[in-house]
């Protein structure tokens, strides 16, 4: 017989290269050890375990995180884990079969490997409180570990996994390919296509030395058979043995409270949004984070281990305490003075009844093909929005179901959205300025249950696979509506809404809770990926009386909306809307033609433009006729918001607009607005660093937080006059989180009771707010500290300088400082081009404007047709952009086009 039959201790086995494999992974750290597996055999482990790391640096740990890989990668996948920040002592195992771990031979099942690995933790003596990090497989056999450990269990962490398979439902086509009988083989023992094509889908490449550090184990064939035994073991089938264990896990997961993170790459072929929504709704109050533009090795392309380290602080660690309930924080709105209660839309319903506003235009659609102009009355828009909300009632759309809204601005978008808002759906707005790849990631990543659009949107729905359910506008043929999914239109809704109030059934919901969530608006994407910023009614509310307040909207002053997105804010205030004869995606192609026509549509109205605008309605003006130039001076006010407005361009516009109060909010998708100035207060304030956006506007607090050399901020905040940094707002309409970023909502909201806006700035003596750029676009030199805008501001002094964008390269606290500009002569309108060095003397110029304006020191000045923007207001510079063409060239490399 031999040594397992009989149970006696085997002799050891050589030691693996497994420390001499891993880079970055302290050989102290990676250990082997021999324990029992589920037949009673004695096998072989290989793991990373941090203790004796953590007992060197005199750190107690505040409990365990045990890790578990999936296939094929092994222990190197936490490797980040291991970090001063994270208190915890790390057990990432290899499987048996894998990595550096034993291969056994053994033919080993979903339930086999949960078994194998809690012998494993009770040979460690491994208790509580352990939080489980599972990846792939590995989230699968770490959550059968939490069920079947559940009274050591304090948290769990998942990150791109899938838990459940319906049987019905078609696995994933990389699953389905890797499945295949004869492929499966060859791609995962035979060869190491698997490992290499996992390896492949990070984007940037993986380190050459990553990449074998993860083949390392995965030489031979022998080796690789577990990876193909991984596969095999996938439960499709109902028939398949795993199969009960899956649905075993699947289920019981439900019933775990305990904290629970779920960190998420977008892009994985494997583990698509379809899982991560099927662990929501198995785990309905797990944090998340989508990390955009990551794929499968989601610990390989993004920080995770910080956001652990952060989650982990926050859900164990001393703010733990300060939290209620559970880790949970208040939104910012509720330490703000609050605005008076009011359910958004109901203004509609109030002018809708009142005889003097009842046959007024509410809404304002411009010109058609045909030359007709389309005008909706309140009354009109008032009984379409509640036609629409019953017979989206009726239809099984339901209070808190999510609302993808893809149609064009006008009625048909204002009637849909309020019906939305009045029933108490969740309506996700994310227009097409954010272009194709930034809109599909925004609804993607909203997880709508239904998707409501024109023809166009819809045909983008099939063909890039947008989750939710879906409605047309208008009735669409029957092929069509078969073709696109459609399963019923807004004109059909209507009709039946409409039926069955003219035959006495009322629209039978109540006013929406004024905490439950009504909209998730998405950022610009000018600073990353656009973000989900989500709002209760009570803070919707709150964000339109202070539009309203700010801009003194009402039914006698209409809204022409330069920037179609503020159309909808008009029938919210009261007051009729109309969005100009433009290009939504290119607000900044506005002509002065076109908003003259629009604002003869209303009378006297408030006019919003987005500030890329202003040159183009200035340069257009000549096109303009004697009624054109009556219609555009009959303008009551105007105002730009969405990046500083420079005070010569509003005093251009003074020539076209003469009798218009000139007013410039400061704000953002997450509060909007925040402060205000006009013309006249620009010229009060005079000359400063950056740019002076005024005083706060009514029910908002400002203070800024204060900047260490490096421009990090500690935590001191200052409300004191000429204190430079990152500006802190605290208002009522503060948006209540942002979706599915817990990170991201976490450091925005880690000054309590304030929201870190990103900007950098400063208060003066008469309490004014000045922008000085983005906090992250600081310069942190050897000379000290220096915003973007006190450079940029002082390059654009030299003559020939038509704007100028600020870079930093280098290491923080040794900044470099580089200008890259626009100049008169050679401006193109259109996308970023390769920069080149300016001349000489330009050179020269724009350095000794920076030394004596702000103290900085140039290292190098470019210039270039057009500085890289935002997509949607065609107005902020993308700096970031900047920095790195930057860093390339200054390194040596090739950089071609921002």
């Amino acid at each position: 017989m031999n040594a397992r039959a009989t149970g006696r201790r085997r002799a050891p086995l050589p030691e693996t290269p497994a420390a001499q494999s891993m880079p970055d992974v302290d050989p102290r750290i990676s250990r082997t050890l021999e324990v029992r597996d589920h037949a009673g055999e004695l096998r072989r482990w290989h793991l990373l375990d941090s203790g004796p790391w953590l007992a060197e640096r005199g750190i107690t740990p505040q409990g365990t995180l045990l890790a578990v890989h999936g296939n094929p990668t092994y222990s190197f996948l936490f490797r980040s884990l291991v970090r001063e920040d994270i208190p915890w002592r790390l057990v990432a195992v290899d499987q048996l079969e894998m990595g550096w771990s034993e291969r056994t031979g053994v033919k080993r099942r979903y339930q086999d490997r949960i078994t194998d690995l809690s012998l494993l933790t009770d040979a460690l003596s491994l208790r509580g409180p352990v939080v489980t990090v599972g990846h792939d497989w590995g989230g699968l056999i770490s959550a059968g570990w939490a069920l079947d450990n559940r009274h050591d269990l304090a948290g769990m962490i998942l990150t791109n996994t899938g838990l459940h398979q319906d049987l019905g439902e078609s696995l994933p086509r990389a699953l389905q390919l890797a499945t295949t009988p004869g492929f499966r083989t060859a791609s995962t023992s035979v060869t190491d296509a698997f490992v290499r094509t996992t390896l492949s889908l990070s984007r940037p490449a993986l380190a050459q030395e990553v990449q074998d550090a993860y083949l390392a184990p995965y030489r031979t064939r022998g080796r690789r058979k577990g990876i193909d035994q991984f596969v095999a073991d996938i439960p499709a089938g109902a028939d398949h043995p795993s199969r009960p264990t899956l649905e075993r896990v699947a289920e019981g997961i439900r019933d775990l409270t305990v904290p629970t993170l779920l960190a998420w790459g977008p892009r994985d072929i494997t583990f698509s949004d379809r899982f991560l929504r099927d662990l929501l709704e198995r785990v309905p109050h797990a944090d998340v984070h989508r990390f955009e533009k990551t794929s499968h090795l989601v610990w390989e392309d993004a920080d995770v281990a910080g956001l652990v380290a952060e989650w982990l602080r926050s859900r164990f660690g001393p703010e733990a305490a300060q939290d209620e309930p559970a880790g949970t924080w208040r939104p910012v709105s509720s330490f703000a003075q609050q605005a008076p209660e009011q359910h958004v839309g109901e203004p509609i319903a109030r002018l809708a009844a009142d005889p003097t506003h009842a046959h007024r235009p509410a809404v304002v659609e411009m010109a058609d093909a045909d030359g007709r102009r389309r005008e909706i009355s309140w009354s009109l828009l008032n009984r379409r929005v509640d036609d629409i909300a019953a017979g989206m009632l009726g239809h099984g759309i339901r209070p808190g179901d999510r609302v993808s809204i893809l149609i064009t601005p006008g009625a048909d978008l204002t009637a849909v959205l309020y019906a939305c808002l009045r029933l108490g759906a969740v309506a996700v707005i994310a227009d097409a300025g954010l272009g194709v790849p930034g809109l599909t990631r925004a609804v993607i990543g909203s997880h709508p249950d239904w998707l409501i659009g024109i023809p166009r949107a819809l045909v983008g729905a099939r063909a890039m696979g947008w989750p939710g359910r879906r409605i047309s506008v208008e009735q669409l043929p029957t092929v069509d509506r078969a073709a696109l999914g459609v399963e019923t239109s807004i004109a059909q809704l209507a009709r039946s809404g409409s039926m069955m109030r003219d035959l006495g059934a009322p629209l039978d919901a109540a006013w929406p809770a004024p905490d439950a969530d009504a909209a998730i608006l998405f950022t610009s994407g000018s600073t990353g990926p656009a973000k989900g910023a989500v709002y209760t009614h009570r803070q919707m509310s709150a964000m339109f009386t202070a539009v309203g307040d700010t801009l003194q909207l009402d039914p006698e002053r209409g809204l022409v909306a330069g920037f179609a997105p503020f159309a909808l804010l008009g029938p919210a205030l009261g007051a009729p809307s109309v969005v100009p004869d433009m290009d939504i995606t290119r607000p900044g192609e506005l002509t002065a033609p076109a908003l003259a026509a629009a604002i003869d549509a209303l009378g006297e109205p408030a006019v919003f433009t987005a500030p890329a605008a202003l040159r183009n309605i200035l340069e257009t003006a000549p096109q303009l006729d004697e009624y054109g130039r009556a219609a555009i001076a009959s303008a009551a006010s105007f105002f730009s918001a969405g990046a500083p407005i420079p005070a010569h361009l509003l005093r251009e516009l003074r020539s076209l607009m003469p009798h218009a109060r000139a007013l410039t909010p400061y704000g953002m998708t997450e509060c909007l607005a925040v402060a205000a100035i006009d013309l006249e207060g620009i010229e009060a304030a005079g000359e400063g660093s950056g740019v002076c956006v005024g005083r706060p506007v009514p029910r908002v607090e400002l203070a800024v937080a204060v900047m260490d050399g490096e421009g990090r901020t500690p935590g001191e905040i200052s409300q004191q006059a000429d204190v430079t940094g990152e500006v802190l707002v605290r208002a009522p309409h503060v948006r209540d989180r942002y979706l599915m970023l817990w990170g991201t909502t976490h450091r925005s909201m880690r000054f309590t009771g304030w929201h870190a806006t990103g900007d950098v700035g400063h208060l003066d003596a008469e309490g004014r707010l000045w922008i000085e750029g983005r906090a992250d676009h600081v310069l942190a030199t050897a000379d000290g500290l220096f915003t973007p805008v006190q450079v940029e501001d002082a390059a654009e002094t030299v003559p020939t300088v038509r704007r100028a964008g600020a870079a930093a390269v280098g290491p923080r606290g040794t900044q470099q400082v580089v200008v890259v500009l626009e100049t008169e002569d050679g401006y193109r309108a259109g996308k970023a081009g390769r920069p080149r060095a300016a001349s000489t003397s330009l050179q020269e110029a724009v350095r000794r404007a920076v030394r004596e304006r702000s103290g900085a020191e140039v290292v190098a000045v470019f210039t270039t047709s057009a500085l890289p923007t935002d997509i949607r207001h065609n107005s902020k510079i993308d700096r970031a952009a900047l920095s790195r063409w930057a860093g390339q060239t200054l390194r040596g490399e090739w950089a071609d086009a921002l």
